[in-house]
């Protein structure tokens, strides 16, 4: 059972490693798709340089995957060797088992039928344990028959499994090679920006920090607007979760049970920055707090309610463009980097509404929506939230 329990959980590993090796090739291709159009026509090179530092990082990951994956099908290779071995072993050893019990029977029906044998018996008792013997001895041939029929359809099967086995591990070795020469590629290219930018990193250090500066003060205000209406919901008082009712507690438990199956708020994307502090992808010494996902999409793209829910709030706030608030019970859902708003406060809204548009840059560089969520006031990481 053991065995079993550990062979099974090896390949639920194998499954889950190669469901999240397709996920980030497919988000690898949004990258190629939406990063690096030729149509656009960006003339800053920070910003391709942080592309290409985006794509450099989901490639590594590949890799990285594809490396576990390798490694894990070595071993279960290995353990099916072992087991082809031992099965070949015992039948090898059943075979020579049932020979002996066919030359056994052969030896005593030369000396006298089993007719003879059973009438010469000296009584009837003694005769009812001769037809036993003999009934007991004809099932074990059949017996040991069947087990080493079964051993070798077995053994075919183990044999089919490990040539299944070492051929899903060339071909991820092939994979793993070719994502190698596209990385160092990749990596020359990241190299070469680096070194052209090397003399204006404190430029972008500082550029980076204003950002994050704006960032802050904007994720502030957003929990202002939070527990603003959290006192409201409570009479003023200074409790920091939501009186709900029964309404809204209901579509705050629906919220809830759809973790993990939350709609994209955007047709097309790829995640390019993560929840929680990072290394900045360019000025990597450069640490940089995300209270959501930063999601990369088309030119004009429309931006959808990932859930029903009434707009909480509409912001506008210095340096920044307009972020939507949508409440969902004691959940927040802020939508910002939005260009044009098609909601208004207090409106009731469903599930992949339209409610605004993307902003795009002048300069041509990536299209960007940065989404959040939230319980109460608690940011938490969108991405166990949509779908994958």
């Amino acid at each position: 059972m053991f065995f079993c329990n550990l062979i099974f959980s090896q390949s639920s590993k194998i499954k889950q490693l190669e469901s999240q090796r397709l996920l980030i090739k497919k988000e690898i291709e949004n990258i190629n798709s939406l990063l690096f159009d030729n149509s656009k026509t960006t003339k800053i090179a920070y910003n391709d340089l942080e592309n290409i530092s985006i794509k450099v990082a989901k490639n590594e990951e590949l890799i990285k995957l594809t490396n576990q994956q390798i490694n894990i099908v070595t071993t279960e290779i290995e353990k099916k060797n072992d087991s082809i071995d031992f099965l070949g072993a015992e039948i090898k050893k059943v075979r020579g088992q049932y020979a002996s019990m066919i030359k056994s029977s052969y030896q005593s029906k030369l000396k006298e039928s089993r007719l003879m044998f059973l009438l010469s018996s000296e009584d009837f008792l003694q005769a009812m344990k001769r037809s036993r013997y003999i009934n007991q001895f004809s099932n074990d041939r059949k017996r040991v028959s069947e087990k080493i029929s079964n051993s070798i359809l077995l053994l075919e099967q183990k044999v089919k499994d490990l040539n299944l086995l070492k051929a899903q591990k060339n071909k991820l070795l092939e994979q793993n090679e070719e994502n190698r020469s596209k990385l160092k590629i990749e990596e020359k290219s990241k190299e070469r920006l680096i070194t052209g930018l090397k003399r204006r990193e404190r430029a972008y250090k500082k550029q980076i920090d204003e950002k994050q500066k704006i960032s802050k003060n904007l994720d502030k205000e957003i929990d202002r607007l939070i527990k603003e209406a959290i006192r409201k919901s409570n009479n003023e008082s200074n409790n920091n979760i939501f009186k709900l009712t029964p309404e809204a507690r209901a579509l705050s438990e629906n919220f809830s049970a759809n973790r993990g199956n939350l709609p994209w708020p955007v047709e097309r994307g790829a995640i390019i920055q993560k929840f929680g502090l990072q290394p900045h992808p360019v000025v990597r010494t450069t640490k940089i707090q995300s209270n959501g996902l930063v999601i990369a999409t088309t030119k004009d793209a429309e931006i959808r309610a990932v859930f029903n829910g009434v707009v909480l709030s509409i912001l506008k706030f210095k340096g920044s463009n307009i972020t939507v608030l949508v409440q969902h019970g004691s959940y927040i859902t802020a939508y910002k980097n939005i260009a044009e708003v098609y909601v208004e406060k207090g409106e009731r809204i469903s599930a992949l509404q339209k409610i605004g548009k993307v902003f795009n840059p002048k300069d041509g560089s990536k299209s960007t929506l940065q989404f959040s969520i939230f319980n109460n006031t608690k940011a938490i990481d969108p991405y166990l939230w949509i779908v994958k």
